[in-house]
């Protein structure tokens, strides 16, 4: 019984976001509906936090579908469908913004930090690495560890 319960919140949980989108607000051209989930997968619901209209229940993320719809049917290609939404939204409606002069820094920032990152641990790790000097070694015990570190880089 506590499998079956399990499953079925799992089924419930995974189809909830397909339960955003109301049958009442479907097109009847398949094509033109794939289209606007297709669309609608890419804008951001303006209440939620990082969810698409598509996925969203809000109010404001219904009526965003419908007008995406809307403009489909009157015949606007998938790009003046988004612009028109950039327009009267701002950028901000796009989950993904667009590469230009005011959003170059949020493309370059992660991977500027991830060297940035990167070479700070690996010059903290050259620098954690015990030399001979610091381990207080006699001029013999110095010389073995060179023989080793030698015979170490041959093999």
């Amino acid at each position: 019984m506590k499998r079956l319960m399990t499953s079925l919140l799992l089924v419930l949980g995974l189809a909830a976001p397909v339960l955003a989108v109301s049958p009442a607000e479907m097109l009847s051209d398949p094509a033109l509906e794939q289209r606007a989930r297709d669309i609608s997968s890419g804008l951001r619901c303006l209440v939620c936090q990082n969810q698409s209209i598509d996925d969203s229940d809000a109010d404001l993320a219904r009526d965003l579908r419908i007008l995406v719809r809307e403009r489909l049917v009157e015949g606007d290609s998938n790009a003046e469908v988004e612009q028109y939404l950039v327009d009267r939204y701002g950028e901000y409606v796009l989950l993904n913004p667009r590469l230009s002069m005011h959003t170059v820094l949020l493309w370059i920032a992660a991977p500027v930090l991830l060297l940035i990152g990167l070479a700070t641990l690996w010059w903290a790790a050259r620098r954690r690495k015990p030399s001979a000097d610091r381990l207080g070694l006699s001029d013999t015990e110095k010389s073995v560890l060179e023989d080793l570190r030698r015979q170490d880089g041959k093999s």
